[in-house]
């Protein structure tokens, strides 16, 4: 009687489907430990790259810059006649 209950369809279809739940459960798992890797890589690169500031000052000369035909120069938007 053991030998028949041992070699039935419904104990050969529990045993495939045992190992083919162990083998989608450790593909779960290796799935799982992939993307939780990946996050953490993102979650790293977004956070180090670094910021830096850049500060540039320009000088400037006080006086007539901008000149309409030779007629007299604009200092702030006024004209001047020397």
């Amino acid at each position: 009687m053991k030998v028949i209950e041992e070699e039935s369809l419904a104990m050969e279809l529990l045993k495939s489907c045992k190992c083919a739940n162990k083998r989608l459960f450790i593909t779960l798992i290796i799935v799982l430990v992939m993307w939780f890797s990946t996050i953490g890589y993102l979650v790293y690169v977004l956070n180090d790259t670094g910021t830096y500031t850049e500060t540039i000052s320009q000088d400037s000369e006080q006086g007539y810059h901008n000149y309409i035909g030779n007629d007299g120069a604009i200092n702030n938007g006024k004209a001047n006649d020397n």
